[in-house]
């Protein structure tokens, strides 16, 4: 079996990642599907503990959850745990590996990629579908150099991508757009649909903010 793979990705953080990544994978679930969640990269101290053994983001545990199966490391190959304000501790497949300055693990980053794809081609292996779970987001360009947890991991994987936007913290036009504008032409092209998350009220009021965008 090889999965199919959908990618959440964000205009910014808190735009509801999570949470729609949880909810595509109960609808998945709920029409029959095997599928699973993961996300390459996390940076939270809210672990949970893995009845495999390991821990994960907590986050991760909730999509497991919406799913119907166990938690599993896989989910989420890289957790960054932080200490301080500059120090995190790396934790791979559910395990701690050390402790790094956040100037080291950026300069060093892409060294746990394969551990990522490892994780993912095992899911892959096992599921029908895997929805995967960005971190922050694409347009912070000057993080876009060995990164792992958005375009870094999309390209390789050749992983399309959604984009979402969060229309209550306003701008979510220029927000969705500005994205695809200053990540590269190869990073765009993965940039499949977009979702305009929290949005309330009578949708043709949107109709020319689908067609800008």
């Amino acid at each position: 079996m090889t999965a199919k793979a959908l990618m959440l990705q964000g205009t910014g953080s808190d735009v509801g990642k999570s949470l729609l990544t949880a909810g595509l994978c109960r609808i998945a679930k709920r029409r029959g599907m095997k599928v699973a969640p993961f996300k390459p990269q996390n940076m939270s101290n809210n672990a949970a503990a893995c009845r495999a053994g390991g821990e994960i983001g907590r986050a991760q545990a909730l999509q497991a959850r919406a799913a119907g199966i166990d938690p599993h490391v896989d989910m989420n190959p890289v957790l960054l745990k932080p200490q301080t304000d500059r120090v995190a501790q790396v934790v791979v497949h559910g395990k701690a590996l050390t402790a790094m300055e956040a100037s080291q693990y950026m300069a060093e980053r892409n060294s746990f990629l394969p551990a990522v794809i490892e994780s993912f081609e095992r899911l892959a292996a096992q599921n029908e579908l895997i929805i995967v779970e960005g971190a922050g987001s694409p347009a912070e360009v000057n993080l876009r150099e060995r990164d792992i947890a958005n375009m870094g991991f999309a390209r390789p994987t050749n992983v399309p991508v959604c984009l979402i936007g969060d229309i209550e913290k306003g701008g979510v036009i220029a927000s969705l757009v500005g994205t695809q504008a200053v990540i590269s032409e190869e990073d765009a092209a993965l940039i499949k649909g977009f979702i305009v998350n929290k949005f309330r009220g009578d949708p043709r009021l949107f109709d020319d903010g689908v067609s800008f965008i």
